[in-house]
């Protein structure tokens, strides 16, 4: 079946080959269909694009390590975080000037997912990118499904560049996306329980068949 999530790629409007305005127009009807999709959650002017970068491999805290993501421009809102997403781009390049721009295509204010860890096409291999939303403690757009107003409200939305249905995820992808879900589940109490992928709570195989997900939920730290 068609893959529902937002997909995002390096290539521009012009560029895109027949198959992904296929699985476009898809994800369009889906969201439709799927309690009005993300487009009636996130109304509102359009954002220009902005966040910050991690490079790959910083230190687990200090100034400049994955503590840093804390320091957001609103107050971390504590009451709001309950849950974790984690979802692919569906595409095997991508920055982030390329996924905002997709998401405004598909009629969203500015990037849907709180964070993305590059994979070295686009973003350099572990490199984690954290997005205005994130920044402003604002609610994501990043999950369809039944529930998919609960989760954009409550969950951070976290993706990594590639096609988990092609290609393997990078090893320096999978240490910083564990790094990053340990950061976030001790500072919000979000128990293992409330950690999903999004096959998990909508029909659709992101992060894909080829996310280790025994190997990840084994590497993290109890809670």
């Amino acid at each position: 079946m068609a893959r529902k999530d937002a997909r995002s790629s390096a290539q521009t409007k012009s560029g895109v080959p027949t198959r992904a305005r296929v699985v476009l127009v898809s994800l369009i009807a889906a969201m439709t269909v799927v309690g009005g999709g993300l487009t009636l959650l996130d109304r509102g002017p359009v954002a220009s694009p902005q966040g910050l970068s991690l490079p790959p491999l910083l230190a687990t805290a200090g100034a400049g390590g994955i503590e840093s993501i804390f320091s957001t421009r609103l107050p971390l809102d504590q009451k709001r975080w309950k849950a974790i997403v984690i979802h692919d781009t569906g595409s095997l390049a991508a920055t982030p000037a390329s996924l905002e721009a997709r998401a405004i295509e598909l009629g969203l204010n500015g990037l849907g997912h709180h964070f993305v860890i590059g994979n070295g096409n686009g973003l350099d291999d572990g490199e984690l990118h954290v997005g205005g939303r994130w920044l402003r403690q604002a609610a994501g757009a990043h999950a369809v499904g039944p529930d998919h107003e609960f989760y954009n409200r409550h969950s951070i939305g976290i993706s990594l560049v590639g096609d988990g249905e092609r290609r393997p995820f990078t090893q320096a992808q999978m240490q910083r996306l564990t790094q990053l879900v340990d950061a976030l589940r001790a500072e919000f109490n979000i128990p293992a329980d409330k950690l999903y992928l999004h096959s998990q709570i909508a029909q659709t195989p992101s992060p894909g068949k080829l996310f280790p997900e025994a190997i990840f939920r084994q590497s993290l730290g109890p809670r």
